[in-house]
């Protein structure tokens, strides 16, 4: 009898890979339409020459741009905007912030109802009624791996928390990566978006939802960003450690999707939702802590499950050491984090007072489905004062 649990694998429609390849969007998006909702980060000079290649293809462009990570209250500016200009289609351009709201919006183009009829955890999480209108994604970080994942993060103000809306037709149409967009970005987003990307790589290795497929591309991007992130982080115009480093991003957006996450991502929910604080950087806090707790919990409850090897292959894979142990990997991250600079959750104002409302909400959140084994409120908590 096969031992091999069966698994599907989703992705966007087209995946577009390489050093100038951004050059062939305006021929991509005309294939869709002629009306684009244009989503983009706040800073529109990183941007303007892709939207004038788009104009003189012809496209009409309404221009939305996304200041910080995204509310449900832009998703609703970005459908006012696209449903007086009657868009067809989307292009987000920028990091995860401008795609997930590019994708929230095509999401609700199609479907203009309350997001909290769709929202998961905060709202009703029905499915999409109808299709989501095309999206393609084109990242100018190398982070989230939204252009390949079919849920949109939307902070939900009043309840303090990041929430996903979530469908199939919500994966992008095409996903143009080009790393070379990549090289102006400024050491501290090369850090904070790395670590996020390398973090997306290694939860779904570890995963209890795991699958051949994700594991090969969760473990090649570990390699990739554990080699080129500090290198990108200390010369920015080396491209070989950015492509490197959309590649792991790519991958880890990949593996996230189709194998889920863990434990960093669920608490980075809701710490995101409460507080002012870069994703990745939070993620980045929280790993090693929570390598260490799920290692701990699998020593001592379940010392047989196949997972606690998993964390020993992702030790080498990480160290490029063949005979490194599971506590040099945790090593290796820890000491990561502390050569990027990354702060402890205290700097974003967190204190002990809030753990007890941050570990109540990530005990719900979608990501905790994929941990490698449940951990106890105690350990949740544990993980959080050690992060502060």
């Amino acid at each position: 009898m096969s031992e091999l649990a069966p698994f599907e694998f989703l992705s966007a429609g087209r995946i577009v890979f390489g050093t100038g390849v951004v050059q062939t969007l305006a021929e991509r998006a005309r294939k869709l339409g002629t009306r684009a909702l244009w989503v983009t980060g706040k800073d529109k000079t990183r941007t303007a020459a892709l939207a004038s290649l788009l104009e003189a293809a012809g496209l009409e462009l309404t221009a939305i741009r996304v200041a910080a990570e995204p509310t449900v209250e832009d998703a609703l500016n970005a459908l006012d905007a696209g449903r007086q200009n009657g868009v067809e289609l989307v292009v987000a351009c920028g990091g995860g912030s401008a795609i997930d709201l590019g994708k929230a919006a095509a999401a609700l183009l199609a479907n203009p109802q309350d997001p909290f009829e769709f929202l998961e955890v905060v709202g009703r999480g029905r499915p999409l009624a109808r299709p989501a209108l095309p999206l393609i994604a084109v990242p100018t970080t190398a982070g989230t791996g939204a252009e390949v994942t079919k849920n949109a993060v939307l902070a939900a103000t009043l309840q303090q928390v990041k929430a996903s809306l979530r469908h199939d037709s919500m994966l992008p149409a095409v996903a143009l990566v080009d790393p070379a967009l990549t090289l102006t970005l400024p050491r501290a987003v090369t850090a904070a978006t790395g670590l996020d990307a390398l973090t997306q790589c290694i939860e779904p290795f570890v995963s209890c939802l795991h699958n051949p497929l994700t594991d090969a591309l969760a473990l090649e991007g570990v390699k990739r960003g554990a080699r080129a992130l500090g290198r990108a982080c200390r010369d920015g115009s080396d491209l070989a450690a950015r492509e490197d480093m959309a590649l792991c991003s790519l991958f880890g957006g990949l593996a996230l999707a189709n194998a889920k996450l863990g434990a960093v991502h669920g608490f980075a929910a809701p710490i995101g939702g409460q507080f002012v604080a870069a994703h990745g950087a939070v993620c980045a806090r929280l790993l090693p802590l929570v390598l260490e707790a799920n290692v701990t919990a699998l020593r001592s409850r379940a010392p047989g499950d196949p997972l606690l090897a998993r964390f020993e292959e992702l030790a080498r894979a990480l160290t490029g050491n063949g005979a490194a142990t599971i506590e040099d990997g945790i090593g290796f991250v820890q000491q990561l984090a502390e050569e990027l600079s990354v702060p402890s959750l205290a700097s974003y104002g967190m204190t002990t007072a809030h753990i007890p409302s941050v570990v109540a909400k990530a005990a719900v959140a979608s990501s905790m489905k994929g941990n490698p084994i449940a951990l106890t409120e105690a350990e949740l908590h544990r993980i959080l004062e050690r992060a502060l």
